[in-house]
């Protein structure tokens, strides 16, 4: 029987991650613009700005490299569904004369009390318009 704690861990995991990642793009120059976007049945992890360029960020976070990276987790079928979710926000906030742009941060959590490895793939796959 799977423990109750997993899902809240792996939620937590996430969490982190995300925020690792805003810092990372806060650092860069990013303005962040939503966390946890609700569109369609799903969730977009953060909308930031780069200049005038609109950026959907996926993060994947791993508390090790064991299982693989992180960025291994973003297949062809995640692809699909983060640029279908980012057209959803795309057409809800008439952003259409944008330019936009689809990253992934990567979050890999090491000892504890060690500085995450935190890395940026900008324009990881196409975007949606």
């Amino acid at each position: 029987m799977p423990s109750s704690d997993a899902p809240n861990a792996r939620d937590a995991l996430g969490r982190r991650g995300e925020a690792e990642a805003e810092k990372h793009l806060r650092g860069f120059g990013y303005r962040i613009v939503g966390r946890r976007e609700r569109v369609l049945r799903g969730d977009i992890d953060l909308v930031a700005l780069d200049g005038r360029t609109v950026v959907f960020v996926e993060v994947r976070s791993r508390s090790d490299t064991s299982h693989g990276h992180p960025a291994e987790t973003v297949g062809v079928q995640k692809q699909r569904r983060i640029a279908e979710l980012a057209t959803a926000y795309i057409r809800r906030h008439r952003l259409e004369d944008c330019q936009v742009r689809i990253d992934v941060v990567t979050v890999t959590f090491g000892a504890e009390g060690s500085r995450p490895l935190v890395e940026h793939f900008q324009n990881a796959f196409d975007s949606p318009l």
